[in-house]
């Protein structure tokens, strides 16, 4: 059973791999070579990664034929939104949001590895959905 327990400790082992790719390559690099070292890493430590899933965009239950693309899906509970820029901004914590809502995952992090202290740089969110699962 998919448990909040259960998804904070993927959460945790998410963060600690971003952690390990940002303290190996640092700041200033292409956001496709995070994700591919950060796929890498997080694989090594058990976890199952998809990256650049097509997700359907629905509108009012109807399929118009539009897509997004997530960056990453990890174990295919949380949604993960990597990001190489020098400012955060609003929008893509919004970003993010849509996505949950879209899949009807519940928890996702965007993460920016473009920073001296990735602590600082990365949000975690999330839905309706994590609130309705059981804690433990």
């Amino acid at each position: 059973m998919i448990t909040q327990k259960y998804i904070n400790e993927i959460s945790y082992k998410i963060i600690g791999c971003a952690f390990e790719v940002h303290k190996q390559l640092g700041p200033g690099l292409l956001e496709s070579v995070y994700e591919s070292c950060l796929i890498d890493e997080m694989k090594s430590t058990g976890l199952s990664v998809r990256s650049q899933i097509s997700v359907p965009v629905l509108y009012k239950g109807k399929d118009l034929g539009g897509t997004l693309k997530l960056d990453l899906l990890v174990n295919d509970i949380i949604v993960v939104e990597e990001k190489s820029v020098e400012q955060m901004i609003p929008l893509y914590k919004a970003q993010l949001l849509s996505y949950l809502k879209l899949t009807g995952k519940p928890k996702g992090l965007l993460i920016n590895f473009n920073c001296e202290n990735i602590r600082e740089q990365l949000v975690s969110l999330v839905t309706e959905e994590f609130s309705k699962l059981p804690k433990d």
